[in-house]
């Protein structure tokens, strides 16, 4: 199997990290620490990063080529973003 790396690959990475460093208390999310809130909140992250990973093995199955497979995840993440700053 051949080994891509894409944006959702990053976006993953990203989602794993956050989880490891709210479950390790190392970070805060917004300026204050969450005692009792962050095994939820990390389990939130876990999950974001399984749905985007889920998301990114549909993806491929679609766009063989490469080129168009970056072009159409940097689209979605684009729109999730624009979408969550429009929710927000």
């Amino acid at each position: 199997m051949k080994i891509k790396i894409t944006p959702l690959n990053f976006a993953t990475a990203f989602f794993i990290i956050m989880a490891v460093l709210v479950f390790t208390k190392a970070i805060t999310i917004a300026g204050v620490a969450f005692a009792n809130m962050s095994v939820a909140i990390g389990l939130i992250f876990l999950l974001f990063a399984f749905v985007v990973s889920f998301l990114d093995i549909i993806f491929r199955n679609f766009f063989a080529d490469l080129k168009k497979l970056w072009l159409i995840e940097l689209s979605f993440i684009t729109l999730a973003a624009v979408i969550f700053l429009l929710v927000k």
